[in-house]
């Protein structure tokens, strides 16, 4: 079999906002997707990860994809829009755009893309139906931009309603928890055709505790949103990306 090389770019959603480990390190989807990898394989598979959180898709794509593909990979996996799309006036073709861009240099370089979208928060969050109608718009505008290209590998959360559930998201209700995160690594792992473990489609609800009154969650989510927009700054600033060094070996379980 020929060698993986995965290289994830995007911003807190491939990052693993949301999904904290016990030492305050992210996981997510990509990394839980990873060693999916490597475990249905049975065989090491190399992984860098240059995602980092609060990035729009512009950036996403002038600051990571000509490094990403610097590494050579096999595969590159490529999410975002999300935090455009909370932006009233971004233009959608504008952050479709982006993933023409993305699939035009991964053609040229000889690379699979792994698409995502999101999933859908707009159920628990202000301004939902504004949310879930630009979400709706984007998601039709990307997918017009792929065509029927059946060398595309897909994995589409923004229609899963499972996945809307509250309990797949973490208290800022803007990124998902574990249960969520595992959910999109099942979805990854099965558009590639590999072995997915059962359990990570719908992992045992987390406390009830986790969610917090409304009052709370404007105090500690909404408002510090609110003030970054305010300022033009992001959550991202300072950053580096987790695995942006180059490629870690991922191996087997």
């Amino acid at each position: 079999m020929a060698s993986i090389r995965f290289v994830a770019i995007g911003d807190s959603f491939t990052e693993g906002v949301g999904d904290e480990l016990p030492d305050g390190s992210v996981r997510g989807w990509a990394d839980l997707a990873a060693q999916g990898w490597a475990d249905s394989r049975g065989e090491p598979i190399e992984y860098a990860n240059l995602a980092i959180r609060g990035k729009l898709v512009w950036p996403i794509v002038e600051q990571q994809l000509e490094r990403a593909l610097a590494l050579q990979p096999t595969h590159l996996s490529f999410n975002g829009g999300g935090n455009d799309m909370l932006r009233p006036r971004t233009s959608i073709a504008h952050i479709a755009d982006a993933f023409s861009q993305v699939l035009r240099r991964c053609d040229e370089e000889g690379v699979t893309l792994l698409l995502l979208s999101g999933a859908n928060p707009s159920a628990q969050l202000p301004l939902g139906r504004v949310i879930q109608r630009r979400g709706d718009l984007m998601s039709t505008a990307v997918e017009q931009r792929m065509g029927e290209r059946p060398d595309v590998v897909r994995a589409l959360n923004w229609p899963d309603a499972e996945l809307s559930d509250p309990s797949f998201w973490s208290e800022d209700r803007l990124h998902m928890n574990s249960r969520g995160h595992h959910r999109v690594a099942a979805r990854v792992l099965d558009a590639l055709g590999e072995r997915v473990p059962g359990e990570w489609w719908a992992l045992p609800e987390l406390p009830e505790s986790v969610r917090l009154a409304r009052g709370e969650y404007f105090r500690e989510h909404l408002g510090p949103w609110f003030q970054r927009r305010l300022t033009g700054t992001s959550s991202g600033d300072g950053r580096e990306a987790k695995f942006g060094g180059g490629w870690i070996e991922v191996a087997p379980r």
